[in-house]
C-alpha cells in the first residue's frame, strides 16, 4: 500500500505542473489582441452582410464569444493541473516519455536557441500578421478569392508558427524549472 502511495507521489513530481498554461495564456493573449484590432472589420462586415443586425449585437456577440473562450481555456488548464496531481484522468494531460519529468541541458539549449530566433521572428510579423488576418475577414465575407493577399498570408503562417514555437518551448522551460524547484 505505501509503495503504491510513493509511486503516485513519484508520478505527480515529474508531471506536476502539468505543461500548457503559459502555452495557453499567451495563445489567448494573441487572440484578444487580434480580435480586440479586428472588432471593427467584423462588425463591419456583418452588418453589410446582415443589415437587419445591429452593430451593438455583433459587438456583444463577440465579446461573449471572448470570454466563452477564456473560460474555456481557463476551465481546460485546470483540468491539466488536476489530472497531473492525480485528480481526474491521466489521459487529460498527453505527454510523450521525452517531456516528463525536467528538460535536459541539451534540451534547454536547443529550446533557448528556439525562443531566440522564433521570438525575433515573431516580433518582426507580429503587425503584419495581425493586418493579414483582419484583410482575411473582409476576403472571406466577400469570397473574393483574387483579393487574397498571397504575401500577407505567408507572413502570417510565419508568426503563427514562429509563434507557436516559442509559445511551446517558452511553456516547456518554465514548467521544467517549476519541476525542478519542487522535485529538489
Amino acid at each position: 500500500m505505501r509503495s503504491s502511495v510513493i509511486s503516485a507521489n513519484a508520478r505527480a513530481e515529474r508531471t506536476f505542473p502539468a505543461y500548457g498554461p503559459i502555452d495557453a495564456i499567451l495563445g489567448f493573449v494573441v487572440f484578444y489582441i487580434f480580435l480586440t484590432r479586428a472588432t471593427p472589420t467584423i462588425v463591419d462586415v456583418l452588418t453589410t452582410v446582415l443589415p437587419d443586425v445591429s452593430a451593438s449585437v455583433v459587438q456583444f456577440g463577440l465579446a461573449a464569444f471572448l470570454w466563452f473562450v477564456f473560460l474555456m481555456t481557463t476551465f481546460d488548464q485546470v483540468r491539466r493541473q488536476l489530472a497531473a496531481l492525480g485528480v481526474g484522468s491521466k489521459a487529460d494531460i498527453r505527454e510523450s516519455r521525452r517531456s516528463r519529468g525536467v528538460p535536459s541541458t541539451e534540451r534547454v539549449v536547443l529550446y533557448l536557441v528556439a525562443l531566440l530566433v522564433g521570438g525575433l521572428v515573431s516580433m518582426w510579423t507580429f503587425d503584419s500578421a495581425i493586418d493579414a488576418g483582419i484583410s482575411m475577414i473582409r476576403v472571406v465575407a466577400t469570397l473574393d478569392i483574387a483579393a487574397v493577399p498571397v504575401v500577407d498570408f505567408a507572413v502570417m503562417i510565419v508568426f503563427f508558427v514562429s509563434f507557436g514555437v516559442v509559445t511551446h518551448v517558452l511553456d516547456r522551460m518554465v514548467i521544467g524549472a517549476l519541476r525542478a524547484i519542487t522535485s529538489s
